[in-house]
């Protein structure tokens, strides 16, 4: 079933226990996030107010005992988008999200290769998984959810391979 922006951000602020996220991709262009890059990518500071609305939802999340953790598979070395979500991703560890990175040749190397879904996705709940589809130039184009348990299954046991091999962004240093 198609997912629309209010849906989406309503499962963001209104699951219970505890939300994953999985993104796969290098860049992103989503409309939000590019004029902040741009800014970033002309060496312009910026203050984050634009993230404070997600930061304070995180700090929302940690008060009442819920979790939200995220890996990014990232090649290395990084492309400028991922360079430049390393460096806000502070703010949001600091607000209680659990950010991890793991370098993409870990995924294959012997005794670790590791089999993903197509599309990057989020799971609410171990109920509801969300994925994420994109153009070619890293714009969104759908959300597509479901409850099959198989598809559940399927992203949370690839979630937790992932997680098995990732560095915690306080660890993590871009090459």
């Amino acid at each position: 079933m198609i997912v629309s922006s209010e849906e989406f951000e309503k499962l963001l602020t209104d699951f219970r226990h505890d939300a994953i996220h999985l993104e796969t991709r290098d860049a992103y262009g989503t409309e939000v996030e590019l004029p902040y890059m741009a800014k970033w990518a002309a060496g312009e500071l910026d203050g984050l107010e634009w993230l404070q609305g997600w930061c304070a939802t995180l700090r929302e999340h940690v008060a009442a005992g819920r979790s939200v953790r995220r890996v990014r598979i990232v090649s290395e070395p990084l492309s400028d988008y991922q360079r430049w979500s390393h460096s806000i991703a502070q703010p949001m560890v600091d607000a209680g999200e659990d950010i991890r990175w793991v370098p993409r040749q870990r995924l294959t190397e012997p005794g670790n290769v590791v089999m993903l879904p197509g599309n990057d996705f989020y799971v609410f709940d171990s109920r509801l998984a969300v994925f994420l589809t994109y153009a070619g130039n890293g714009l969104s184009r759908e959300m597509v959810s479901s409850t099959d348990p198989k598809d559940i299954a399927a992203c949370e046991d690839a979630f937790a391979d992932v997680w098995k091999l990732a560095i915690p962004h306080r660890d993590y240093s871009p090459q």
